[in-house]
């Protein structure tokens, strides 16, 4: 069964002023859609064509780099999307709250962790937030992976991702990458996140 675009559960402009409308719109149809597109492509007569996108990740050293580029773009899109949501952001309660705030000290100094992880990735790649035998970590990755692969130097289960890949903010923030974190920010929908804690 081929893979599909995701739809949006809000509308391309719901998260301004913090991600633009038009960032938004060519992010989800240009780029999103072009790796579900070619992630179809590369699997079709493939041995992993029938697989889940959970799948593909974990086996991911034994497939094509398109496969890999290409799945770990659509994975981590999808995941991009559910994890934000307009009016927003604040910080987590419950569980996850105190998770964070066992392992990092507060949540200002998670924020300050994460924000490093995403501002110091070279390139293009994402920051994230992950559980891995109950416990939180802060990783990055680069390119399309997540830390879902089986090549993956830190492994765990994703809670949160940011891209920061250019193609992301460029539009609005041009070169200021650590602008657009600190903007995200306000657009972190921490029940999507605090369910994934619950489940992960």
């Amino acid at each position: 069964m081929a893979f599909e675009l995701p739809k949006l559960p809000y509308a391309y402009s719901a998260l301004e002023p913090h991600i633009d409308a038009r960032t938004m719109e060519i992010h989800h149809t240009k780029h999103h859609q072009a790796y579900v597109t070619n992630l179809n492509n590369a699997l079709a007569g493939n041995v992993a064509e029938n697989w889940t996108l959970d799948q593909i990740m974990a086996g991911i050293s034994k497939l094509s780099t398109p496969i890999r580029n290409n799945g770990g773009g659509h994975y981590n899109h999808s995941l991009f999307w559910e994890t934000m949501a307009p009016n927003a952001g604040g910080a987590p309660t419950g569980e996850l709250g105190d998770a964070i705030t066992n392992t990092f000290g507060s949540f200002d100094k998670f924020k300050e962790e994460f924000a490093k992880a995403a501002a110091g990735r070279f390139g293009s790649g994402w920051a994230w937030l992950i559980k891995h035998d109950g416990l939180l970590a802060i990783t990055s990755t680069p390119n399309q992976d997540n830390p879902l692969m089986d090549i993956a130097e830190v492994k765990g289960f994703p809670l949160l991702g940011l891209d920061v890949w250019e193609h992301a903010y460029y539009l609005h923030y041009q070169n200021r990458r650590p602008d657009y974190v600190s903007a995200w920010w306000n657009v972190v929908n921490w029940n999507v996140v605090a369910e994934r804690f619950r489940k992960g």
